[in-house]
């Protein structure tokens, strides 16, 4: 209620509202002041309204007061129930906890004022849910209530949770929620065998490694706790077999170690233990984490196929063995109870299977072919073996034949088959170690002997030193050897083996004569180097020809120019009648040159102008000259020649420059008689050459070729 103390109670004064709420929640009385609220109010909604009043003049409007602000505050009630917001909850706890571990908090909000009564005030309790879980009344924290609760026996639990407000009293607001609580697993169970013994039937076919049966241990707890690892335990029979776990279904998977045989044993019996992996320490007082069962397993009879008596054969036989020859045999057998026939045949797969035959009744292997170690030493085939009763049933064993060596292929000299020696050798130095090569199979501690043949070994030139141990030496047995004299020596080499029977061959080895410096090292090995100058480089070589090249284009040239002065003379003049005699400062070719020069031109002058150019030369270009009349007396030329002729014969010095000279046959009284060595009665073995060494190192060449040799030249080794 508003009042203002100008208002008399006589309606002269007006009361106005303005504010939060102003004629929507709230309404006053414009006479009296009244306020009155025309809504329901909610404190949870809004707590409290602002507002401000006015008390003015009725007549002139105008404000009686200042304006006045007052607070209208709403009164809170218990109108609202506690409610769980994150409701509702899953919590879990392991399984064997002891009391009062703890599993969830759960919190509860009341929207009414906690300033004002009991309103806001909440207490938990457990509605379902006991006796297995306890909370506490003002913290809402859940915790077990009763010890070892087993996982295995339950392992989902629901809570029910109330919140009441009102301090629990009566009276007071409710609100619930629920609680999913789960036991986890833990490790406290061990696995266990359903059964102590487990029977197994497999058939002795069974393949190693293959799964010949499943057992199975029951371990009631989940996850990785129920992981069971199976083992077997070491005792009869368990050697032939193995245990492994099917991650999967938890499940142990016997598999076949070793061949199974139904002849040899019929049964084998033996024990399994399965374990947990992860342990927990806190169960160990419960005891073992294992257990034990026993496996019997029956071995099947089944129809096998026959049996070889070795995995591998291996034969041997020596080449060139006569075809038909048994050289092996092999053996099956039937180990069923019926023990049927067995037969034997090839298994062909390529054209060396026909080199050998197998018996189909007794297993024996004999030859169909001849045999050469040198083109096969070894032959790798199959044979199968099938039953009469049921030929299906084969078995395959593999047949390994080694060819053995016949002593039937000589022994050879191995490469090189040429060598070399130098000039300047001396008696017993090696020029070459040579080794032998057989083409047979040579056995251990195989020896071969080297030696010349007996027509060579009389005065050689060469000789060979076996060392014992399969090589031999090329030993000299002159004191030096020519080149110019004889370039190769072709040396017969006799080698034999040690095998029986004995072979033998003659190899020749090809000797060269080189030319070597002072240390022995090869300069060169051809003919033509004889005649090159000793000790010379190639550089120097290379001066010298340079030279020689130079030597003949100066010549060329002089040559050249003389003639181009020559002709120039005999053109120079035409008035004397001598000075058209041809001059050649050539000696005469002999009887070649019979055609060089024209004599009847010095006869007659006329043909001086016809033809005076010489016809062994290249004719130049042709000058014509003038004629001159012909003398009309020779008796001046006829003069002229015949004092020239006398000047000639008796001028020892002057060459036949036009000399005509014929000889129809050799003179016998020549004074240095005849030249040939046809009719001379001495041959060049009776000369004597020996004073060619004293004269220097010039005529060490000419001293090699004509000097006397300490050999038979006729024998050539």
């Amino acid at each position: 209620k508003l009042h203002s103390d100008l208002d008399k109670g006589v309606g002269t004064v007006k009361y106005t509202l303005s504010g939060d709420g102003a004629g929507t929640v709230f309404t006053i009385d414009e006479t009296t002041g009244d306020i009155h609220a025309i809504k329901s109010l909610d404190r949870e909604e809004k707590p409290f309204y602002t507002l401000r009043a006015q008390a003015v003049d009725v007549d002139t409007k105008k404000p009686l007061e200042p304006e006045s602000e007052f607070i209208i505050k709403v009164q809170d009630i218990n109108d609202n129930e506690p409610k769980f917001l994150d409701g509702p909850y899953v919590a879990s706890v392991p399984e064997m906890s002891p009391v009062g571990a703890y599993v969830l908090q759960v919190k509860a909000t009341d929207a009414d004022d906690p300033t004002y009564g009991n309103s806001a005030r909440v207490v938990y309790s457990i509605l379902q849910g006991q006796p297995y879980f306890s909370i506490d009344p003002k913290t809402g924290v859940i915790r077990t209530a009763l010890p070892n609760m087993d996982r295995e026996v339950k392992e989902q639990y629901q809570v029910l949770i109330q919140a009441k407000d009102m301090g629990g009293q009566l009276g007071g607001l409710a609100g619930t929620t629920t609680v999913n609580i789960t036991l986890t697993d833990v490790n406290d169970n061990p696995p266990r065998f359903p059964k102590s013994i487990f029977h197994l039937k497999v058939p002795e076919t069974s393949h190693v490694g293959s799964a010949i049966g499943r057992i199975r241990a029951v371990d009631p707890d989940f996850g990785k706790n129920a992981e069971i690892e199976y083992n077997i335990v070491p005792g009869d029979g368990g050697n032939l077999f193995d245990i492994t776990t099917d991650e999967y279904t938890q499940e142990g998977v016997i598999k076949l170690k070793k061949p199974l045989d139904f002849e040899t044993k019929k049964a084998y019996t033996f024990k399994v233990e399965a374990s947990n992996l992860h342990l927990d320490h806190r169960f160990h007082s419960v005891g073992p984490f294992k257990d034990t069962a026993t496996v019997k397993i029956n071995v099947l009879d089944m129809d096998e196929p026959p049996v070889f008596s070795k995995p591998m054969y291996t034969m041997e036989v020596y080449e060139d063995t006569p075809v038909g020859t048994i050289i092996g045999a092999v053996t099956a057998q039937d180990l069923d109870a019926g023990s049927s026939s067995v037969r034997y045949f090839m298994d062909w797969k390529n054209d060396v299977d026909s080199y050998f035959t197998v018996d189909a009744t007794e297993g024996t292997i004999a030859t169909n072919e001849l045999l050469d170690r040198e083109s096969t030493a070894q032959y790798n085939f199959s044979i199968i073996a099938s039953k009469v009763s049921n030929p299906l049933l084969t078995s395959k064993v593999n047949v390994i034949i080694n060819v053995l060596d016949v002593n039937e292929f000589p022994p050879e000299i191995s490469v090189p088959y040429e060598t070399s020696v130098c000039e300047n050798a001396k008696p017993g130095q090696v020029i070459q170690t040579i080794t032998a090569a057989d083409k047979d199979l040579s056995p251990a501690g195989q020896r071969f002997s080297f030696k010349l043949p007996s027509e060579a070994s009389n005065k050689p030139n060469f000789t060979v030193h076996d060392y014992r141990n399969n090589t031999a030496g090329i030993e000299t047995r002159r004191n030096g050897y020519s080149r110019r004299q004889q370039e190769l020596y072709f040396l017969p080499i006799v080698i034999e083996d040690s095998s029986y029977p004995v072979q033998s061959s003659t190899n020749t080895l090809t000797i060269r004569v080189c030319r070597c410096d002072s240390d022995g090292t090869i300069q060169s090995c051809n003919v033509e180097a004889i005649f090159l100058p000793v000790g010379l480089s190639t550089g120097a070589l290379i001066a010298i020809l340079l030279c020689i090249v130079i030597l003949l284009v100066i010549v060329v040239l002089y040559v050249a120019l003389r003639r181009q002065k020559k002709k120039d003379t005999l053109m120079t003049s035409k008035e004397d009648i001598r000075d058209n005699v041809i001059h050649y400062d050539d000696e005469g070719g002999g009887e070649e040159d019979t055609q060089a020069f024209d004599i009847g031109a010095l006869r007659n002058p006329k043909v001086i102008e016809d033809n005076k150019i010489r016809r062994d030369i290249k004719p130049d270009t042709l000058r014509f000259t003038r004629h001159r009349p012909a003398a009309e007396d020779n008796t001046d030329i006829r003069d002229f020649i015949n004092q020239r002729l006398q000047e000639n014969d008796v001028d020892p010095s002057a060459p036949p420059y036009d000399s005509l000279a014929t000889y129809a046959y050799e003179g016998n009284g020549s004074v240095a008689e005849s030249l040939s060595s046809i009719d001379s009665l001495t041959t060049e073995a009776d000369q004597d050459y020996d004073y060619l060494s004293d004269w220097g190192p010039r005529f060490k060449i000419l001293a090699d070729m004509f000097g006397e040799e300490s050999y038979n030249p006729d024998k050539v080794t």
